[in-house]
Order: structure tokens, then sequence, then C-alpha cells
């Protein structure tokens, strides 16, 4: 199995975390990621470019799935954010020929065209729809039972729907928590899984965003979940990052760990913490760990 990957911006900056850990979890279940097929590959506008310019941020997208389809590879992608900003593009793009005609005379000055193959999926379907949760089992050495996870999918990975394939793949809508299951956890489910972490409008309305994170936070906590999962970097920077703050604002420590899927993926798989780069995160996962007798 080989993929075109495309790990977005935050995996390589704000989260490298979150791409030492792919690497390190892909390497171990024979998923071969070519990282130069999405060489000079660009953001995807993050949702926020496409409010302002919708045409070019669809540009942009198709500029990448030229890209990948360059490659003849199936393409990848560790962020639901991309996922969502991707699929979106797309759609627009194949529900309107004239629309991509138009786009890819832009494409053409760099001798690119997208002619509607490339379809970019997120790690998470990967693992069920073209690896089997089966296979996957196979080749887990750690039990995680015991560990209660929250999933928290965040908004581009759930809606809109039609954009995201959940019609042909209905196994999307609760994607991660089969993932949870698999690996011997036990799922706390909670009304805010598919909901705005808040990072959107934290520069914007830190307040809000604040309360946000704390809602999330505090409701799995108190449900009993021991870390949250979460498919989405941008998700973690704000639930991770910012949580301290927000427990501040609540009078609360709340200290609920939030870990990237591929590093649930590799205790399972037996990769260290330390590889898995769970010592870099803000909230401490050392409460979290000691509960698989492990240490970051």
């Amino acid at each position: 199995m080989k993929y075109a990957f495309y790990p977005g911006c935050v995996a390589r900056g704000a989260c490298p975390e979150l791409f030492v850990a792919t690497v390190e979890v892909c390497k171990l279940l024979g998923i071969d990621l070519d990282h130069d097929a999405m060489k000079g590959a660009s953001c995807t506008g993050s949702g926020v470019l496409q409010e302002k310019n919708q045409r070019l941020g669809d540009t942009l997208n198709a500029r990448n799935f030229a890209l990948a389809e360059r490659s003849n590879l199936p393409l990848m992608t560790i962020c639901s954010t991309c996922q969502g900003v991707m699929s979106q593009a797309r759609k627009r793009m194949l529900d309107d020929p004239k629309y991509l005609a138009e786009i890819n005379s832009e494409l053409a000055e760099e001798g690119l065209e997208y002619k509607g193959i490339a379809e970019p999926r997120h790690l998470l379907w990967i693992i069920l729809e073209d690896y089997g949760v089966e296979k996957f089992k196979s080749k887990l050495v750690k039990s995680l039972n015991g560990l209660r996870l929250a999933p928290f999918y965040g908004c581009y990975l759930v809606r809109p729907s039609d954009a995201l394939g959940f019609k042909e793949n209905i196994e999307r809508e609760d994607s991660l928590e089969r993932i949870i299951e698999a690996v011997d956890a036990e799922v706390v489910d909670f009304s805010g899984k598919t909901l705005c972490c808040g990072f959107p409008i934290l520069t914007i309305n830190e307040k809000n965003s604040m309360k946000m994170v704390a809602k999330h936070t505090t409701d799995a906590k108190g449900l009993g979940a021991d870390a949250m999962v979460t498919p989405c970097p941008l998700c973690h920077l704000n639930l991770d990052g910012f949580q301290s703050k927000a427990g501040k604002s609540i009078g609360s420590q709340i200290n609920l760990p939030i870990i990237h899927l591929p590093q649930l993926l590799g205790l399972a798989l037996g990769i260290s913490p330390e590889k898995l780069r769970l010592n870099k995160h803000i909230v401490s996962t050392k409460v979290f760990l000691s509960e698989l007798a492990l240490q970051p």
C-alpha cells in the first residue's frame, strides 16, 4: 500500500509529534508514504481563504490533486481540516465541469491538470477501508483495555457529509469510535464530539473559544474519560494548547490529555511513548500513560 502523503501545514509546524507518530505507525503497518509526490504542494486554505476567495482556494486544492495524480498514487492526509476543505473543493469542481475547466486553465501554466481522479482520504478512513480493521488488529501487541477514551472529530471530518462521502461509506460516521474499540479501549461518548473545538475563532473571540475548550474537555472528563483522541491537529492545538487557560476561565484544572490518532495507534502497536512524542504535549500524558504502565 503506497500513498502520496500530504501531511498539511500543522503536522510539519505546530504539531510535529503528529508527523513523527504517523511515520512510525505507517512503517509498522507496511503503509508506504511517498513524501516526494506532494513536493511543492500548498496549504489547502484551511477554510479561511475560501471565505474570502473560494476560487483561489479551489485552484490551490486542484493543484495539489494534480500533483497526486501525476504520481499515480492515492492521496492521504492526516488532518481533518485538510480533509474537509479538500473534499468540499473536489465536490465543487466535479459538480461543475465548466468550473473545473476554468481552474485547469490556471494550472496549465505549470503543465498540471486535475482530471478528477485524485480523492483525498484521511488516515483514519484508510485504516478502516483500505487496510481493514481485522488486519490492523492482527498487528497490535499492546491491549489498551481499561482505558476510557473520548472521540473528538471536530467540524471538518463530519460535515458536509455529502462532500465527505458518508452516503457511500457509512462507516465514516463512527470511524473514530471503531478505531478506539479496535485497540480494545472503551469509547466515552459525549455530545460535543462533532462540534467545533473553538480554534477558528481563537483570534477574534478568545473568550468563546475558551468556553468551547472548557465545555468539551470537562464534559468528556466528567463522563470518565482518561484522554481525548482527535484526528485533527488544529483541534489538538486548541484543546491541548489552551486547555490550561480554558480551565482558569472556569476556575478549574481540567488536565485531560489530548492524543493524536496516530499516537493512539502507535501505543497499541507497541511503539514507545518517546518515539510517539507523547512527552511533547502541553497537557501532561504521564497519568494517562501510567494506566498502561508506560512513561513518556
